[in-house]
């Protein structure tokens, strides 16, 4: 078990999850945190299935990745047909991924009732696409779809598929139990079996759970414990009907419980901050509940749990929240949770330590903006500019004196919004306005071309996705809602947020930040 790597397949398997559609900007950034993790291999997708996959490979290749390597997903070639005419594995090839994943069909049930074809055609498909692809210098793991389902039912012929995609080169076969209904034993039983299997000797095996019986965490740490070498998951368990197991606990569980040195010590404290990030950009509610990073995971109310808890930690905690970089909270005082915000100042080149006195008065700012609905972990910008103005090291770039936003429909349906902004920059006036396509759009055009003469930077900047959420259904229209606006220029990519019962002026709040980041950077580099 010393061993074991992290295939993650948020970007494909975690993006069929109901509620979740990534932009190739979301997919990009969400790799750029997976590999700063240390996460080993990253899967982007289908290349050859749609437009957006295929541009996320190609941009992909801009981002400079010092540990994960990308991989992309396809299935076998089709029945009686050439490995190299299949359009999906010409387009792997073409994607410049480092790793091929396929997918193919192991339960003799599957290959009759799905591909409508015999089982000694689907073995040479198998064999084919993998061999096709080692051909071509790619490193190919292979999924065995359905895997522990096919070998109850016939247990001769999914190993014969197994042995297909070995005969054909694959590195790693990777047993997936895509239906989500099989229990811990009988996972655990079965690698066993195989790897204890002559014929399957030297090869490595992976594992790939569902969560539909509520057990894919449990399930892919006891394939570990059986000799699986391979761990393919998502953040979050985001996925398709119930889910795929949750990476969160299984790093945290690897790497604390189990002595699997699967990441480093300090990017486990980055578990938290990963998770929520990609919480936040897949427009996706943060689980207060969730294992190791949820805000309710080290949270302590009970008045027993509370006195022995300070007395001792170990008492009602099985690791200390720090570890995995979040922090304890007692519910009835205002105590704990310095330790995040240090982990965020580290991150953010802050030199603070916990007897400073900025230390807990960040912390009481951060407590009063989350109760009201800001969450920073995916909104580095505006955090940084929280810790400037708390440390009293922010200057502002200009004053608003009012905003004014008109949307009109008129005749033919067309709808049309116009904003007019009056603002100070320096001893300088500005009243401008201007429209847009909606009225966050609007805005953000007022203020450019307010801005413009005295920061002509901005010029290089723009806005590359808006998401909106309500905080509190209950509520109905009267419901606080949160804005997060991701915005770039030719460097970088950046993330801010507002909240307001107000949708204007939570988008407003969100976009100020924005354009100060906007300056505010420029101003460093200079």
């Amino acid at each position: 078990m010393g061993n074991v790597k992290i295939y993650d397949t948020t970007l494909r398997d975690g993006s069929q999850a109901e509620g979740i559609s990534y932009s190739v900007r979301d997919k990009v950034s969400i790799a750029e945190e997976l590999d700063k993790i240390g996460i080993h291999f990253i899967e982007g997708g289908w290349p050859g299935s749609n437009p957006k996959d295929r541009e996320f490979f190609s941009r992909i290749k801009g981002s400079k990745l010092k540990n994960s390597r990308i991989a992309a997903f396809s299935m076998t070639r089709r029945p009686h047909t050439s490995a190299g005419q299949d359009a999906n594995l010409k387009a792997l090839v073409k994607s410049g991924a480092q790793v091929i994943t396929i997918v193919g069909k192991t339960w003799d049930f599957h290959v009759r009732e799905v591909l409508k074809t015999s089982l000694e055609e689907n073995l040479a498909m198998i064999e084919d696409t993998v061999g096709f692809l080692v051909k071509n210098g790619l490193l190919v793991f292979y999924d065995a779809e359905h895997f522990f389902d096919a070998y109850w039912a016939n247990k001769g012929y999914a190993l014969k598929t197994l042995s297909a995609a070995r005969n054909g080169g694959a590195k790693c076969i990777c047993l997936c139990d895509t239906n989500g209904g099989s229990l811990t034993s009988r996972i655990s039983g079965v690698i066993s079996e195989i790897r204890n299997m002559d014929s399957f000797s030297g090869i490595e095996l992976g594992i790939h759970c569902h969560n539909d019986s509520g057990i894919a965490v449990a399930n892919s740490l006891a394939a570990v414990e059986s000799g699986a070498t391979l761990v393919q998951g998502t953040i979050n368990g985001y996925g398709e009907r119930c889910g795929n197991a949750d990476l969160i606990p299984i790093i945290a569980n690897m790497k604390i419980k189990m002595g699997i040195d699967c990441v480093s010590d300090e990017s486990l404290k980055q578990l938290t901050h990963l998770s929520h990030f990609v919480s936040e950009i897949g427009n996706m509610r943060v689980k207060k509940e969730q294992p190791f990073v949820g805000d309710s995971a080290f949270a302590h109310k009970g008045g027993m749990h509370i006195n022995a808890v300070m007395k001792n930690p170990l008492s009602y905690e099985h690791v200390n929240p720090a570890k995995v970089g979040n922090r304890r909270r007692i519910l009835v005082s205002e105590l704990g949770g310095k330790t995040g915000i240090l982990l965020r100042a580290k991150d953010l080149k802050y030199d603070l330590n916990k007897e400073d006195p900025q230390t807990k008065k960040i912390l009481e700012l951060v407590q009063s903006l989350e109760h009201k609905g800001f969450q920073f972990e995916a909104a580095e910008a505006s955090f940084r500019i929280l810790m400037q103005k708390a440390l009293k090291k922010y200057k502002k770039f200009f004053e608003l004196e009012g905003f004014k936003v008109v949307i009109e429909k008129r005749s033919g349906n067309k709808i049309t919004s116009e904003a007019v902004i009056k603002l100070k920059v320096g001893g300088a006036k500005e009243h401008t306005a201007a429209e847009g396509d909606g009225p966050v759009n609007a805005l953000d055009n007022a203020l450019r071309k307010a801005l413009k003469d005295f920061y002509p930077a901005l010029a290089k900047m723009k806005l590359s996705d808006f998401k909106v959420r309500v905080l509190d259904e209950k509520t109905g229209t009267a419901a606080r809602v949160r804005v997060l606006i991701q915005s770039q220029d030719e460097k970088d990519v950046w993330n801010t947020i507002g909240v307001h019962e107000n949708i204007i002026e939570a988008s407003w709040q969100a976009l100020v930040d924005s354009v100060e980041y906007k300056l505010l950077k420029d101003k460093q580099d200079a």
